[in-house]
């Protein structure tokens, strides 16, 4: 099964970008997945600080922009993801990153 570790070794809530970029943007066809313990139905969404009753899975496609994050019972909060419909954007690949590692940054206008 699904068992995402922190650097703590605790079990945490994931927010996945897909495409896997950040910021992500409003005209990349953005979709959030949350992952954690209990089922989708479990699933709190938050958009901008507020809890957001517009979703109720753990999966949607994103059509405003704004900074989200979920709750997941046992697991918690996750950490936010922006999204936005900025002209010009910077992106990063939206995993951990590595000192000394070699990254691809995206310029997008």
């Amino acid at each position: 099964g699904w068992c995402p570790l922190s650097p703590a070794g605790a079990q945490t809530t994931q927010l996945l970008v897909e495409p896997p970029w950040r910021p992500a943007v409003l005209w990349d066809r953005v979709t959030l997945t949350c992952q954690g313990l209990g089922t989708a139905s479990d699933t709190t969404w938050y958009k901008d600080g507020q809890r957001w009753e517009q979703q109720v899975q753990d999966k949607f496609a994103v059509t405003e922009r704004g900074t989200y994050t979920c709750d997941r019972p046992g697991t918690g909060r996750s950490l936010p993801v922006r999204v936005l419909d900025d002209w010009l954007v910077l992106q990063v690949p939206a995993r951990a990153l590595l000192e000394g590692e070699t990254v691809t940054l995206r310029c997008r206008c």
